[in-house]
């Protein structure tokens, strides 16, 4: 994750300020058009009725109390998650461990692709046509410091992370027209522009802090401060880069709404930090740890064989996810001159001899990846496009090739030998196409000179052998890549200012992909330090993909957009496709119990507890 802001000029310029005026409407009637309800879907109803008692996938009789800890890579230096300066703490709101800290105006339900219902706003009101979003504010939210949630910490908070949060949060915040109170407790956010109708769900999500504890002009610096938030959870230990605990609050405002139940369950939760992967399993081993969550196929084939797992003490299981795999790969920059060429991004996909890697490095465990949402309805591989969807990219001819267009194209197969030789054919002709020839055993470019050769840059022994692996099967056609193992923290300053030629990025999707596609490809995003567009990606075609899906109002129509931004971002070869599994991989002490049954996401830990001593 970008750990540094991005400089405030560049910001300006990208993202021009909206002015935003804020009115008190006491006493306001309620549109005709839309009623307050318990929760909002993006397209549809929500799925839980308004008198619904849990989450389908917590246990509302789970057992409260115990101590859980986990494991994490690399260090922190921060304990402020919405600035892009830092290296933050694992924790305090986190997408897997959960929200523990800070809370937001409405909460996901993780067993469908997007649906938020009431957390710190007990209502909510989103008309038709999208053109506003009113939350009513639960008049018995707190934060930890036992003053109350209010409208004013909403509008606070809304107006601190427009101007000096993240940079998602100043994009999509920029783009509310204004404010209106709606009475004591409700906050209207109205929009000019309708054609993003993701945006009021964005805006449920919005972190809601404590005005009364923040200072405003020493926000965007980073702090070991314990916070002050409403979450279930207060910050009791810090040991800057070593240890974050965590103490559940037993005067939670929140502990039993119907959305929490059964989740946040451990009296304490501890985070423990090590600078690799080996050093962090040895500690699960020893019962050091409660829980790994495993990524190294090796270990997973071949590592559980230890006394505990033979007793039963230690439980190894897969835990199906039923959500795109999303897209695991190569990043090229292309703000690289030698990356510019799509020509040659698409010849060094041939030279990836992916059935080599799988029995070599991955123990057979993997299927390769030839969608950014793989494994969904959303996926355009082994689908032609529809009219639709022809429609939608008729504007933009050059933009998607004729086999991606049909749904034919697939990563290159390859004989498994490590030297295929007819790959290694296409990609000298397509490094031909593109400048380059072969002169005593380098490839270089005819015009400039220069041979090919660019870095890696990893921060895990995973990624490193992985690098490895791909510099000894490009070195045949003259090639060199060099391999740079980096600490977390250099790693991060690298990956924020984009100073890297080849990384190993991870985009994650779900079965609702929104704005988050516009921090990662779009053309406003393509220069702004701190944002998750590694690849420099600059397509006015990606662009209207991503605005179509955001402007769809129904299931179809979504499908179609989402689809073909799939065919673009595919025929522009940003990416070399890696691969992918199912399911997840997670180890845990029997003392750490979960519910049955997973979300449509996976594991989710926030939903665990801690078996009673026996």
């Amino acid at each position: 994750m970008p750990t540094s802001a991005p400089h405030a000029g560049s910001v300006r310029r990208l993202f021009p300020a909206l002015a935003l005026a804020v009115s008190v409407v006491a006493g306001m009637a309620l549109p005709a058009e839309a009623e307050p309800g318990h929760g909002i879907a993006m397209h549809g109803a929500p799925a839980l009725p308004a008198d619904f008692e849990h989450l389908p996938y917590a246990n509302p009789d789970a057992p409260k109390g115990g101590v859980v800890t986990y494991g994490v890579l690399g260090s922190f230096d921060s304990l402020n998650p919405f600035i892009a300066r830092g290296e933050i703490a694992v924790g305090l709101r986190d997408p897997f461990y959960g929200n523990n800290v800070y809370e937001s105006l409405l909460e996901r339900n993780r067993d469908e692709p997007f649906s938020l219902y009431g957390l710190l706003a007990e209502r909510v009101e989103m008309p038709e046509d999208r053109n506003s979003i009113t939350f009513f504010m639960n008049p018995e939210a707190r934060f930890s410091d036992g003053e109350p949630v209010t409208v004013d910490d909403v509008i606070f908070s809304f107006e601190l992370l427009r101007d000096k949060g993240r940079p998602n949060h100043r994009t999509y915040y920029r783009k509310v027209d204004r404010i209106e109170r709606v009475g004591d407790a409700g906050v209207r956010f109205v929009f000019s522009d309708t054609s993003d109708r993701e945006l009021p769900l964005i805006l449920g999500l919005m972190p809601v802090l404590p005005q009364h504890a923040i200072d405003r002009e020493t926000f965007d610096r980073t702090t070991l401060d314990p916070p002050v938030g409403s979450g279930p959870y207060t910050v009791a230990t810090v040991d800057p880069g070593k240890r974050l605990v965590l103490k559940r609050d037993a005067d939670y405002w929140g502990r039993d709404l119907p959305i929490n139940r059964g989740r946040f369950n451990f009296d304490t939760m501890r985070f423990d930090y090590f600078r690799d992967q080996s050093s962090q399993f040895e500690a699960f081993k020893k019962g050091l740890l409660d829980a790994f969550l495993e990524t190294d196929p090796t270990r997973w084939a071949t590592g559980y064989e230890f006394p505990a797992v033979a007793a039963g003490d230690v439980v190894p299981e897969k835990i199906r996810t039923e959500t795109p795999r999303g897209m695991f790969a190569f990043a090229f920059n292309t703000r690289r001159s030698k990356f510019q060429d799509p020509r040659v991004r698409e010849a060094l996909g041939y030279l990836f001899d992916f059935p080599w890697i799988n029995a070599n490095l991955l123990h057979g465990q993997f299927d390769r990846t030839a969608s950014y949402f793989q494994n969904s309805e959303l996926a355009s591989t082994g689908r032609p496009a529809s009219a639709h969807e022809r429609d939608l990219l008729a504007p933009y001819p050059d933009a998607v090739r004729d086999d991606i267009l049909e749904g034919t194209w697939r990563p290159p197969q390859s004989d498994g030998s490590g030297r295929d030789r007819t790959n290694m054919r296409e990609a000298l002709a397509l490094f031909r196409e593109a400048g380059y020839g072969i002169e005593n055993g380098r490839l270089i470019n005819q015009t400039t000179g220069e041979p090919l050769a660019f870095e890696i840059l990893v921060t895990t022994r995973e990624d490193e052998r992985l690098a490895l692996a791909y510099q000894r099967l490009v070195k045949p056609v003259g090639i060199t890549i060099n391999v740079r193992y980096v600490d977390s923290a250099q790693y991060q300053a690298r990956l924020q200012s984009f100073d890297f030629d080849v990384i190993r990025a991870a985009w994650p999707s779900s079965l609702s992909p929104g704005n988050e596609q516009l921090y990662r490809w779009s053309s406003l995003t393509a220069d702004a330090q701190g944002s998750f567009n590694y690849t420099g990606a600059s397509d006015p075609a990606i662009d209207a993909m991503i605005q179509e899906m955001l402007a769809a109002r129904t299931r179809e129509d979504f499908v179609n957009a989402v689809r073909a931004l799939d065919r673009v971002l595919l025929s522009g070869f940003y990416v070399l496709p890696l691969y992918h599994s199912p399911d997840q991989w997670i180890a845990r002490w029997s003392r750490i119990q979960h519910p049955d049954e997973p979300s449509l996401t996976g594991a989710e830990p926030d939903t665990w507890w801690a078996k009673a001593a026996e």
